[in-house]
């Protein structure tokens, strides 16, 4: 696994919750609800966040809550269920991924686990996956490719 440490500006961002188990239906909320909407806004080139709010390990399935999220210009209104929020900026360890949604759960503990045994100590920010311009997925196969971003202490 590469991992480089990148300095992520904040970013605002339109998002929208979905509170349930991870799997299948994240990939569902991006397809179905939350990417019309940005096809109705005009947003489906900007970058795209992915955020896992809670660890499925610690937190029943059940109340697991998943942010899709959308880079938005200032003067951007929502309205419900859409919400806007600042993403942080800072230090971030960064990997990129690339597979299935099947397979993006064992990346993130892989990643988490080899930062711990470098040693290198997290900040309290949200993890998140960040699909940016050269980012890509393929419906057939269900192959994805991303950034696994995880805020570090500088």
């Amino acid at each position: 696994m590469e991992i480089t440490i990148k300095s992520l500006p904040p970013a605002r961002i339109a998002y929208m919750r979905q509170t349930g188990p991870y799997g299948p239906a994240i990939g569902e909320l991006w397809r179905d609800v939350f990417g019309v909407w940005m096809e109705e806004n005009g947003l489906l080139h900007q970058v795209r966040y992915g955020i896992g709010l809670d660890d499925p390990q610690l937190m029943p399935a059940a109340q697991c809550r998943y942010d899709a999220c959308v880079e938005v210009p200032e003067s951007f209104v929502v309205q419900a269920p859409v919400a806007v929020r600042t993403l942080p900026g800072g230090e971030h360890a960064v990997t990129r991924f690339t597979g299935t949604g099947a397979e993006i759960g064992q990346a993130w503990m892989g990643f988490f686990s080899e930062l711990l045994r470098d040693g290198v100590q997290t900040a309290d920010a949200p993890y998140f996956e960040r699909y940016g311009k050269d980012s890509s997925y393929n419906p057939a196969t269900g192959v994805m490719s991303c950034e696994l971003c995880i805020p570090i202490k500088g």
